[in-house]
């Protein structure tokens, strides 16, 4: 019987795990499906930017609630660098309360609601709401559910696109998992859409590390959460900022608020947040490929590595670097040698699977279902219990 991190599948039915370590462990697959699906939609989708992009000013708001909010808030910082939009991260959970703080009637919009199951409330009322407020509105929809309410509701537009993320990709499980990757890597694939041929090679490598770090740290990990602790920080810089926020939500997630978890950039975390540190906290720092970033998050290592406590450091690298080895309790890399990837959001997909992986340990160790850490319903995997309220 095919084990899954050191598990059988019936002990890791017996204690409700299953569903989400399958989800975990086969995303490197979801991640060629997708880029299978967006080139496979390459010409649509070169026709509908074209058309969007002619709009003078237009602002491109990513949007969703929970981890479907933190796919913008990974791919936004590098999107807003390399093209002349603005790109725009904002959650329907700002939207929905305060339309017209976010929504402009006057300005061209591009509204790409990134969503896995598509029946969330305040994603269908942002919807609706930007359909109201917005005269010259255009829709991307980025959503694992065919029969979900965004899905239908893109096939009702003149201005809209669908792009359904592979079917494995909605996930059963409570935790979002592979829908939060293939999220991620279609937004990317979207927007460099008449390079994808040449995108390829960087695809493939990044699934072949990812199907590395699978098999290769598992144990590892395990023994990280094994660790005597109750607060868990991620940090990162610009688009590992957005991924920092993700791990920290997985592992508040399954471990159904035992673990509490904090996030912040490598700078920002000494104004303030860095109080949190006790002697049971662990600390796992995204470290950029960028080399200036790197030096930012190297002293911040240093700096901890010097202090006083019982405190356990996690460095999570693209490459074997020695220097961050020797001051760190933990080391974990994916290649012996750095790739040069455009931007540090290539990291993303690899990085995430190892604070899936943490948190999804701890939840058994904790004796907490990863498959549903909330029985009670006091959370749920589609929100529910939001009222909406009319807006005119």
């Amino acid at each position: 019987m095919e084990k899954i991190f050191g598990y059988d599948e019936i002990e890791l039915k017996r204690t409700n795990a299953y569903i989400t370590a399958k989800e975990i462990r086969q995303q490197p697959r979801l991640w060629e499906e997708t880029f299978n699906i967006i080139r496979k939609n390459k010409e649509k989708i070169i026709e509908f930017l074209d058309k969007v992009l002619k709009e003078k000013n237009i602002r491109i708001i990513f949007t969703g609630a929970g981890t479907s909010a933190f796919v913008g808030e990974c791919v936004v910082p590098y999107l807003d660098r390399i093209y002349s939009q603005k790109f725009e991260a904002i959650p329907t959970t700002s939207i929905v309360s305060n339309p017209e703080n976010y929504l402009h009637s006057d300005v061209p919009t591009l509204l790409i609601s990134c969503a896995r199951s598509g029946n969330s409330p305040e994603s269908v009322a942002t919807v609706e709401l930007a359909e109201k407020l917005v005269d010259n509105l255009y829709q991307i929809f980025l959503t694992c559910n065919p029969e979900g309410s965004l899905a239908k509701k893109a096939l009702q537009g003149n201005n809209s696109l669908l792009l359904l993320m592979p079917e494995d990709s909605n996930d059963k499980g409570f935790a979002m998992t592979g829908s939060f990757t293939c999220m991620v890597l279609a937004s990317l694939l979207f927007f460099d859409i008449k390079n994808i041929n040449s995108l390829e090679s960087d695809i493939q490598a990044i699934v072949s590390m990812g199907e590395r770090i699978l098999e290769k740290y598992p144990e590892k990990i395990k023994n990280i959460a094994h660790n005597d602790f109750d607060r868990a920080i991620f940090l990162g810089s610009s688009t590992l900022m957005g991924l920092a926020r993700e791990s920290a939500l997985k592992v508040l997630e399954l471990t159904r608020g035992i673990v509490m978890t904090n996030w912040d950039s490598s700078l920002g975390f000494r104004h303030g947040p860095k109080s949190v540190i006790n002697e049971k906290t662990l600390i796992f720092t995204y470290l950029s490929n960028d080399s200036y970033t790197r030096q930012y998050e190297i002293d911040l290592l240093k700096e901890m590595n010097s202090e006083n406590g019982n405190k356990k450091i996690i460095g999570i690298s693209n490459y074997l670097d020695k220097e961050i080895e020797n001051i760190v309790d933990y080391f974990i890399y994916i290649e012996e040698v750095k790739r040069n990837y455009e931007d540090d959001v290539y990291l993303i997909l690899d990085y995430i699977l190892i604070a899936q992986m943490f948190a999804f340990f701890k939840s058994i160790e904790l004796g907490i279902s990863p498959d549903n850490p909330c029985p009670d319903g006091s959370v749920n995997r589609v929100v529910k219990g939001v009222k909406i309220y009319p807006y005119f």
